[in-house]
């Protein structure tokens, strides 16, 4: 009776064991190339792999046919003419000139380069922790690849926003020569506010702080001179 119990128990497994075997031979057989049924309405600009092996590279637009598309966008050109009003001030106070060297810091994607640029400015640079090229270059604003007194003009609208806003401010003022100038934007603030981002820029004299529009929003406009070495 036991070895009758037993070879049916052999037979049982065996039997067991041949068919899981064959359900995942047929399922590895039957594997779907897309997890979207067949009946299914496809959009022309969509396109699912073959399998998870497939390698067809995907089709990219050329960076200069995605600069080309952004650049001739409502927003964009909104807000370079925003920028390009907001610098036109300056320039009319004899802060900036056509020959100044000007470094943007965490300049986004570039929208007061294109505006300067386009004002007639040659030695215009942006930079930002991600590069947006042509417009603007990687680079650490807390640890700016620029020479001392590189710049006539350093120009941020992000400082408050800065991992390190003193270093931040230590190097616009390093790579900025002496006489030069220090430009601030932030949020519309009150006296004490300014003097706050002032104390920031410790070898810089303020000259001027005025409440100005800039990209449809109330900001605070700092401008400081470096003063000469001792």
């Amino acid at each position: 009776m036991e070895k009758q119990i037993q070879k049916f128990q052999n037979e049982v497994s065996f039997v067991s064991i041949t068919i899981a075997t064959l359900i995942i031979t047929f399922l590895f057989l039957q594997t779907p190339k897309t997890c979207i049924p067949p009946s299914a309405l496809q959009k022309p600009h969509l396109r699912f792999p073959n399998s998870t092996c497939d390698s067809t590279p995907r089709h990219y637009l050329p960076l200069s046919k995605k600069n080309a598309r952004l650049w001739s966008s409502k927003s964009w050109m909104t807000q370079v003419s925003s920028f390009t009003q907001f610098f036109t001030q300056l320039y009319q106070n004899g802060l900036l000139k056509n020959h100044s060297k000007v470094l943007c810091v965490s300049a986004g994607a570039g929208h007061e380069v294109m505006a300067l640029s386009k004002m007639g400015l040659k030695n215009v640079i942006g930079v930002e922790l991600i590069e947006s090229l042509p417009l603007v270059s990687r680079a650490n604003p807390h640890n700016l690849p620029f020479f001392d007194g590189a710049f006539d003009v350093a120009f941020t609208g992000h400082l408050m926003a800065a991992l390190y806003p003193l270093r931040n401010a230590e190097e616009m003022e390093r790579t900025v020569r002496n006489g030069g100038v220090c430009v601030v934007v932030v949020d519309e603030c009150g006296e004490e506010e300014v003097k706050e981002i002032v104390r920031l820029f410790r070898r810089s004299r303020l000259l001027s702080s005025s409440d100005v529009t800039l990209n449809g929003r109330r900001v605070t406009r700092i401008i400081m001179r470096k003063k000469a070495s001792d």
